[in-house]
């Protein structure tokens, strides 16, 4: 279970600050697949970051922690939290990147990498037995075992996204966080690749947290999913209920220019822009592009609260 706990983060340049999270407060279950989705430049990738404790310049944390429970192998109960988590890094919890040549060395072969990620997890190994290990769990993920002796440059943009996924879970780790998986890979693949994530969170009982702009991904592999706009959680709650009511006229307006098969009628998307976070506008983020605004939209920043059983939403006309 992972607990992000009231977390605010920005990113430092030459101008001043640029706010990048905002008060983002929920919880994390368990053996779920939770999805993230909003807008490009809502902030999902960097949330995802700073999950996974990847606290680089320019980003820093303001406020606010991550904290991940678990049971390790030996089954007694952990917690880790931020600036600690990096030392469960493949073990309890792993990361898949956006782009799967931005976590491959070019010039090493796949092998090796294998061997330098359970290294990471385990310490000192002796390659002879592991080697046979990976080949095993490559071929249930449909996956040759040339593959080990190939470079990233030799594999098609798909079997290098199944190696990084292999990667990031050969481990077992209680936690997966994919970030955008399905970039850049024809729709088969996708498929694919959706379908192999969703194999491994059931057989192994973990938890993934997945990143994704297109809100198809959400509706076909997410148990939960939270809403992000301009930096904040707008709202949370069940999939399936988020797709059947939305809550947040911001989440409605997003389901809303989707396409339907047979629906031929042209879709109408969310007029405007997102505000410049350099210099967020007082009030709710949204205010300016909502066609339901209120004037004391304008006035304070509204809080993500329950506004139903198990839903959370961040509006003034709820």
């Amino acid at each position: 279970m992972m607990h992000v706990e009231h977390v605010s983060a920005h990113y430092k340049t030459i101008t001043g600050p640029v706010l990048a999270i905002e008060d983002v407060n929920f919880t994390i279950h368990d053996d779920e697949i939770f999805g993230i989705a909003g807008e490009s430049g809502c902030g999902k990738s960097t949330l995802l970051k700073i999950l996974y404790d990847v606290l680089r310049f320019p980003l820093e944390l303001t406020e606010g922690r991550v904290v991940l429970e678990y049971q390790d192998r030996d089954g007694a109960s952990r917690s880790l939290a931020s600036g600690e988590l990096h030392k469960s890094w493949w073990n309890a919890i792993s990361y898949v990147p956006q782009a799967a040549m931005s976590v491959l060395n070019p010039v090493y072969r796949i092998d090796e990498q294998f061997f330098e990620t359970i290294r990471k997890g385990h310490g000192r190994i002796h390659k002879a037995q592991p080697r046979s290990q990976i080949a095993q769990y490559l071929r249930g993920l449909g996956l040759p075992e040339t593959v080990l002796s190939a470079y990233p440059h030799q594999l098609s943009g798909g079997m290098r996204q199944r190696v990084v996924i292999a990667m990031a879970t050969f481990l077992h780790p209680n936690m997966i966080l994919a970030d955008e998986p399905t970039t850049a890979l024809d729709v088969v693949v996708q498929r694919n690749i959706l379908m192999m994530l969703m194999a491994l969170q059931k057989e192994m009982h973990n938890t993934l947290v997945i990143v994704s702009h297109d809100m198809g991904v959400h509706y076909q592999i997410t148990d939960r999913m939270g809403i992000m706009y301009a930096g904040s959680m707008v709202e949370l709650g069940r999939t399936n209920e988020i797709f059947e009511s939305p809550l947040h006229p911001y989440t409605e307006m997003l389901i809303g220019a989707l396409p339907k098969v047979g629906d031929r009628r042209p879709r109408e998307g969310i007029p405007g822009a997102p505000p410049s976070l350099r210099n967020p506008p007082p009030g709710c983020r949204f205010a300016d592009r909502c066609r339901k605004a209120r004037p004391e939209c304008t006035m304070s920043i509204p809080k993500l609260r329950e506004i139903e059983p198990g839903r959370f939403a961040a509006c003034h006309l709820l």
